[in-house]
């Protein structure tokens, strides 16, 4: 009955009745292997992914805007972000790269790392005395290609830039260029960097870690982070071939913008200390601070579909983030002092490769070399039963900043233009520059 009546209630409740019904089940001294379950979990799981199977629904797509929701001008929205990182100390170069690291992110239709991290990653955090809004970025050792930098704990969002920024111009002089940052914090999304290095005409690579997420495969206790594996080639397209994916099946900003959607988390992505699989989208956030629960690798948890593959290309991350320059890791990202379980910082390490192409070919040559293997399997045999279309990496999000630049911007649902109207309310100068922000009546 709860499986019938699933399309006409909202997803928590669904859920919450449909766990409170195989409880009662179990109490009673039903058993969890009998066929019914089985039957009823595979039924439930498909009704609440929305038929999961059936793949012609499936593909890169826009959320379905939530009541309330605002579409904002870009320009606007990140002139608000620039405003407020000077609000609170940031430079103005600085303010303005960081603000672009961001605002680029809802461009590509990566919205759980745009304006969704302004305030909880970065304004809470300086708040909470755990982040600086600037400091000096200081070279410790440097060669003709490589160097090590210390962002001396300051926003990852200009440390990032600027890291990328030595190694194409190393690249660009010595066919490769290699930089590390210690010290750095959340450094926004990795695809970011890997398209600084496409614009200049190179291959890109970086990587960071992350406060721990990821169990081991076989494990249950978040050890690594989502440690996004991030490749940027250029192409003689309108785009570049970017992939920037976390090495989790998904990672925590994406859960968090489930709870803001009110959608449960699909099942498989998120694992338990009872080894349950959990998708109750608030309470795993919950227990994610706790160390109650922890994400999957790609691949998920055990080794039926290789989750020691996603496993094993998250510890690739967290090791050339941390073993160049003996960053912690583990409880010493966790972002929560263990004695006093309060906000405690978070030195991250980052890495950015810069690869010249010319010094190889002509980046012409092999801009076209790269278009015609992309454009091959493109063009391939599609799915009878999928969208008839095939994506290569990059296009969805050159696709979604069409749209959105089309359609005057992005849409922000309510619980972020709350945490826009915060922000002014507290930080110096934004009441008078935003005495009414564009959204408000």
């Amino acid at each position: 009955q709860i499986i019938a009546n699933a399309k006409n209630l909202p997803a928590g409740e669904v859920g919450e009745k449909y766990n409170a019904n195989v409880e009662e089940f179990l109490a009673a001294g039903g058993s969890s292997s009998d066929m019914i379950v089985k039957i009823a979990e595979t039924m439930f799981d498909f009704f609440m992914t929305g038929g999961m199977n059936d793949r012609s629904k499936q593909g890169p797509h826009e959320d379905e805007p939530i009541e309330g929701s605002m579409r904002l001008d870009f320009d606007y929205l990140e002139q608000f972000m620039v405003d407020a990182f000077e609000a609170v100390g940031v430079p103005p170069k600085e303010a303005r790269v960081s603000a672009n690291v961001l605002i680029e992110a809802d461009k590509r239709g990566i919205d759980s790392h745009g304006i969704g991290r302004l305030k909880p990653i970065y304004f809470d955090r300086i708040k909470n005395g755990i982040l600086h809004p600037y400091k000096p970025i200081e070279i410790v050792k440097e060669t003709a290609t490589t160097a090590l930098v210390d962002g001396n704990m300051g926003l990852g969002l200009y440390i990032g830039p600027y890291c990328m920024e030595l190694a194409i111009k190393k690249a660009k002089e010595f066919g490769i260029g290699f930089v590390v940052a210690q010290n750095s914090t959340h450094y926004g999304i990795a695809g970011y960097y890997a398209t600084m290095a496409t614009d200049a005409g190179c291959i890109g690579l970086t990587g960071t870690n992350a406060r721990p997420s990821i169990a081991p495969t076989f494990g249950v206790q978040p050890c690594l982070g989502t440690n996004p594996l991030c490749f940027g080639i250029p192409t003689d397209e309108e785009f570049p071939f970017v992939i920037d994916c976390a090495t989790s099946i998904n990672q925590r900003g994406k859960i968090e913008k489930y709870e803001r959607l009110g959608m449960p988390t699909p099942k498989g992505m998120v694992i338990d200390t009872e080894g349950k699989e959990r998708t109750d989208t608030a309470e795993i956030l919950k227990d994610f601070v706790k160390g109650k629960c922890a994400l999957c690798p790609m691949g998920g948890s055990g080794d039926a579909l290789a989750g020691y593959k996603g496993y094993s290309w998250a510890t690739v991350v967290e090791l050339l983030s941390t073993a160049f320059q003996s960053g912690p890791f583990g409880a010493g990202i966790s972002g929560v002092n263990p004695e006093t379980g309060k906000p405690a910082p978070m030195p991250l390490g980052n890495y950015f490769l810069a690869i010249d192409v010319e010094a190889l070919v002509g980046v012409d040559v092999f801009k076209q070399n790269a278009g015609n293997l992309l454009r091959f399997i493109r063009g391939s045999t599609k799915d009878p039963r999928g969208p008839q279309r095939i994506w290569t990496a990059g296009e969805f999000e050159h696709d979604t900043r069409q749209a959105r630049h089309a359609a005057g911007g992005v849409v922000v649902p309510p619980v972020l233009l709350r945490d826009m109207q915060a922000l002014r309310s507290y930080l110096p100068g934004m009441k008078e520059k935003y005495e009414k922000l564009c959204f408000e009546e």
